[in-house]
């Protein structure tokens, strides 16, 4: 671990020993539970072409940070959940915001391109693709976001991140 006061590094390893056991990463001190909040966006993106009312979820939907995310659930260690965040070790908390960032902003995009398109009266097929293409933008994120809680720093510039939605 560098660039941390001995401070952090204590607690780091306090809360790694803590979360040991538990569905909570012991090397990042991150959990996969709150990718489940962009999953219910996913599945309302898909469902759009077919149930286009699915359109106001879709709008409803807000981003959650981390934090608010395990306050509102019922992850069994929520609480530990969100005390260890305050330790995840600086590159993966912002390795993982950014990525979080990415997909807030993909999402926010996307639900406006799809009303856009429906007000336009878009055709089946090309709301389907629009949807379609979207719910793969956000999945691949979601892989990224999935590696950094397992342990990956690899990091992507935003010539990269254009690659993986298709921009």
């Amino acid at each position: 671990m560098t660039d941390i006061t001995p401070e952090e590094e204590t607690q780091f390893r306090v809360y790694s020993e803590k979360v040991a056991g538990t569905n909570i990463n012991p090397q990042t001190l991150l959990a996969t539970d709150y990718l489940n909040h962009f999953n219910e966006i996913v599945m309302m993106l898909e469902m759009i072409p077919d149930m286009v009312e699915c359109l106001e979820d879709a709008q409803a939907w807000q981003p959650k940070s981390y934090q608010d995310h395990f306050r509102d659930s019922q992850f069994r260690d929520k609480e530990l959940a969100v005390e260890a965040y305050e330790h995840v070790p600086g590159h993966f908390r912002k390795a993982f915001e950014d990525v979080i960032g990415e997909m807030n902003g993909l999402i926010a995009q996307s639900v406006v391109r799809i009303a856009e398109r429906i007000e336009d009266g878009a055709g089946s097929d090309e709301l389907r693709e629009i949807c379609s293409g979207s719910s793969r933008g956000l999945q691949k994120l979601m892989d990224v976001a999935s590696a950094i809680i397992h342990g990956s720093v690899t990091r992507f510039d935003q010539s990269q991140i254009d690659g993986l939605l298709g921009r």
